[in-house]
C-alpha cells in the first residue's frame, strides 16, 4: 500500500516546483544571453548540491557556453579546491571566495557560488535558510546574503532560483 505524503510535506513539494519552474525559466534566459554574448559560465555550489548545475546544463546549447559545475559539499573540499579561506563557509567570504576559484578552476567568464545552511536545523550559528551567494565577473565579485524560508527542499530550490536570477542580473550588467 502506497501512502500520501503529511500534507505539510505536499504544499513544500508544490513550492519547491514552483521555484524550480521559475529557475529554469531564469536559465534559458541565462542560456540567450551567454549564447548572445559569448560568455561561459561556471558554478561552484554547496548548498545546492547540483542543482543551479542541472538547470543551465537542461539548457538548449548549454554546451556552447555552460563550463561546468565543482559542488562541494565538505567544508574541506571548499578550503582545499575552491581556496576557501579557514573559518566559517557560510559567509560572504567563502562564497566569494567559490566564485572567483571557479571562473579560475573552469575558465569560465562569469560563475555563481551558493554557500548557506538548508536545515532543518542551523549550522555554524546560522539559522536554516540562511545562504550566501556570490557572482564573479572578470575581476569583479558581487555578494548578497538570503535568509530562505521553508522546509529543506525549498530553502534549495529558492536558493538556486536566486543564485540563477543574480547571475543573470549581473552578467546584464556586465555587458
Amino acid at each position: 500500500m502506497i501512502s500520501s505524503p503529511p500534507n505539510g510535506e505536499t504544499q513544500a513539494m508544490s513550492n519547491a516546483e514552483e521555484y524550480e519552474d521559475r529557475a529554469a525559466r531564469i536559465a534559458s534566459e541565462l542560456g540567450e544571453l551567454c549564447e548572445t554574448h559569448q560568455i561561459v559560465v561556471g558554478v561552484a555550489e554547496s548548498l545546492t548540491g547540483g542543482k543551479i548545475a542541472s538547470q543551465l546544463a537542461a539548457v538548449p546549447g548549454s554546451g556552447n557556453w555552460f563550463a561546468g559545475a565543482v559542488v562541494a559539499y565538505f567544508s574541506d573540499v571548499k578550503h582545499q579546491l575552491l581556496r576557501v579561506p579557514r573559518g566559517p563557509v557560510i559567509s560572504q567570504t567563502a562564497a566569494e571566495s567559490m566564485a572567483s576559484s571557479a571562473c579560475t578552476l573552469l575558465g569560465s567568464d562569469a560563475a555563481v557560488a551558493a554557500s548557506g545552511a538548508g536545515g532543518p536545523s542551523g549550522q555554524e550559528g546560522q539559522e536554516p535558510g540562511t545562504t550566501w551567494l556570490a557572482v564573479a565577473v572578470g575581476s569583479e565579485v558581487y555578494s548578497e546574503r538570503q535568509i530562505f524560508s521553508g522546509e529543506p527542499i525549498e530553502i534549495l530550490a529558492q536558493t538556486q532560483e536566486r543564485a540563477l536570477a543574480l547571475l543573470r542580473d549581473v552578467l546584464r550588467e556586465a555587458i
